[in-house]
């Protein structure tokens, strides 16, 4: 007995001696900590090397490595500007647009710094993913046309200007967020923003040189198959990994997400079959990626059922406006930024409104967002954080193109299109056949 006591008398000498140590690691979850260590990883995997491919596969021949460099350079550059000034913009309390400069090279950001359940410093590299990923989308818009310099100005203004304030108002605590809007892994702050971006960009720079009368063919299929594989597994970091732990959400999460994807291709390799005779591969290969995106804002509320709704849905809008709308309208969006990015985003940010609810049966979600107790409701707030990001990334891509328009120039001459922007950018050749 007198063991027994003199044991526990130990024990709590030893727990009143180190209670912080204690503490902090019953805040810290190492399971939510490996899941997110993952989950970053996966989603700059989706950059590099899954969206660098998909890309590089979809251009032609000549310019298959000024698109594999702009990733890459963009991936480094967007890292850097992160921690310098894009975490705190998006991040740090500021008000409801802004987040201010407080925490800019990660200020005040130790190793033992929490966010939640996980160290600070994986939520950081986290969200830097998101922030690579983003303006790279853009890219797929004036593939082919742009100086690398011009490119390189813009996309580092443009997620200092539009992508962090964005990041802000949904997931900083900003006005998006306030109006009880949902956006769980980033279909405003993402993809509407990069799709709407993409949009200006390709109508401010004109379309590529014989465009559309001269044939364009992909320069590899194989790699554009090869691509958007590695961003539909990557891409479950990006939905699952946005619940910030590894629970019961980020399960069903990561369950929509693969449902959707799959449905979204479906649905559109359907339709060209019907359409053309033929499925494709680079059709079912595009579905996939608008079903992707689509449920990219509704991983954390929609059902199963709900999530192949939301795909069929998906297939079908993302494959009209990529294709006959486009051509309707006479733009040159190279790679269909705008109609899988900017039109899947939109249709799953409202959609959220409706499959989100808890009352429809089978098809039902996981509840709704803020205080909206209606599908009235959420669709409102869901309408007014669309409404707000199209409307302040339109113009601000605009002009931040048109100041670098001014300083350096955006489009390659006449003579360095025709050449291809392999050898007059970079001097050197994808394949030496």
């Amino acid at each position: 007995m007198k063991r027994y006591l003199g044991f526990r008398a130990m024990a709590a000498l030893f727990i009143a001696c180190v209670p912080c140590a204690v503490f902090a690691q019953d805040e810290l979850d190492k399971g939510d900590t490996a899941w997110m260590l993952t989950s970053s990883v996966l989603v700059l995997f989706m950059t590099l090397p899954g969206l660098a491919l998909f890309y590089g596969g979809l251009v032609r021949s000549k310019n298959i490595l000024s698109v594999l460099m702009q990733c890459f350079a963009l991936a480094c550059t967007m890292s850097i500007l992160w921690v310098f000034f894009g975490y705190s913009i998006a991040f740090d309390e500021g008000n409801k647009f802004w987040g201010g400069l407080g925490m800019s090279f990660l200020t005040g950001i130790t190793a033992d710094s929490l966010s939640g359940s996980i160290p600070t410093t994986v939520f950081v590299m986290f969200q830097m993913t998101f922030a690579v990923i983003t303006p790279a989308l853009i890219v797929g818009a004036f593939a082919e046309r742009m100086k690398f310099s011009a490119m390189m100005i813009f996309c580092s203004i443009w997620v200092l200007v539009c992508y962090a304030p964005v990041c802000h108002w949904v997931w900083g605590g900003g006005w998006v967020s306030d109006h009880g809007a949902i956006d769980f892994a980033g279909g405003t702050v993402v993809h509407i923003n990069a799709g709407i971006a993409a949009l200006v960009a390709a109508i401010v720079l004109g379309k590529r040189m014989g465009y559309p009368n001269v044939p364009m063919p992909p320069s590899s299929m194989v790699m554009t198959m090869i691509g958007a594989s590695m961003l539909w597994v990557g891409w479950f970091g990006f939905n699952a990994g946005s619940q910030l732990a590894a629970d019961h959400v980020a399960g069903m999460a990561m369950l929509v997400t693969h449902i959707c994807t799959a449905a979204a291709a479906l649905t559109w390799m359907f339709i060209e079959w019907i359409k053309h005779g033929k499925p494709s591969v680079l059709g079912i290969a595009t579905g996939a990626v608008a079903g992707l995106v689509t449920i990219t804002p509704a991983a954390g509320s929609a059902g199963p059922l709900g999530a192949v709704v939301m795909g069929i849905i998906s297939g079908c809008l993302c494959f009209y406006f990529s294709i006959s709308f486009k051509k309707k309208m006479g733009y040159d969006d190279s790679l269909d930024v705008f109609g899988v990015h900017c039109i899947g985003g939109i249709v799953g940010a409202l959609l959220i409104g409706i499959f989100c609810s808890t009352e429809l049966g089978p098809f039902s979600g996981m509840g709704f967002g803020g205080e909206n107790a209606s599908i009235g409701a959420q669709l409102k707030a869901q309408f007014f954080g669309v409404a707000g990001t199209i409307v302040y990334t339109g113009i601000m891509s605009f002009i931040i193109l048109k100041v670098v328009d001014a300083v350096v120039g955006l489009r390659v001459n006449e003579e360095s299109e025709t050449e291809g922007l392999d050898v007059s950018l970079h001097g050197e050749r994808g394949f030496d056949l």
